[in-house]
């Protein structure tokens, strides 16, 4: 279900006049094809990881806010859940993240939630397809994304990326300025926390939630 480009192109017809800002929904129906998948993400955790717990927290408190409608909530949080069954796929595709620090130490929900959410990552880093990492506060200005970028690699090898603001979506296909973000993209990962360090963070906090 869920498992094709396709769908999701029918599905982002639905939802270009929704709570979806400009060119979010044509991304979708490139990510549910590509071969590779790379995301970098600011203050929550990204949607292709959050439980559905924490996605639901995290649109009530727009709904709060009046900057959705119960109703947009509801679908954001169905796009969460079937973005997530696209990743189901064969071939798998090759997902690497990067979330900034704030992510994990941002609360959302009870602590019983939050430690579902905190599952929900190590359990994604033991994916042979996956590697999590977490980009420390102590990176400082050598960070070179201050907002939520996404990657992808697509199935013939061509690149395209998309970024995204408060209120814009930008998705830019095989260019130049595409290939300088996947190469910020690297030294980001090189200057992130290894695997290994940023699940140890995680499992930290986790016992903190107990």
């Amino acid at each position: 279900m869920f498992g094709t480009g396709d769908r999701f192109e029918r599905q982002g017809r639905s939802v270009r006049r929704s709570a979806f800002i400009e060119g979010f929904p044509e991304y979708l129906t490139h990510e549910a094809r590509a071969a590779e998948i790379r995301l970098f993400e600011v203050g929550v955790i990204p949607g292709l990881l959050q439980t559905s717990e924490y996605a639901t927290t995290l649109e009530a408190d727009a709904v709060r806010r009046r900057a959705i409608t119960p109703e947009q909530a509801a679908e954001r949080v169905e796009i969460v859940a079937r973005r997530q069954a696209t990743l189901d796929r064969t071939p798998l595709p090759l997902i690497h993240v990067v979330i900034d620090e704030g992510c994990i130490y941002r609360p959302m929900g009870t602590p019983q939630e939050m430690r579902a959410q905190f599952d929900r990552l190590l359990a994604f880093a033991e994916e042979p397809h996956t590697l999590l990492q977490v980009a420390p506060f102590a990176m400082g200005p050598r960070r070179p994304f201050s907002l939520p970028l996404y990657i992808l690699t697509m199935p013939d090898r061509s690149l395209m990326s998309y970024a995204e603001s408060a209120q814009h979506g930008q998705l830019e296909r095989e260019s130049a300025s595409v290939v300088r973000m996947l190469t910020a993209y690297h030294q980001l990962q090189a200057e992130a926390l290894p695997q290994a360090a940023s699940v140890a963070m995680i499992e930290k906090l986790r016992k903190a939630t107990l």
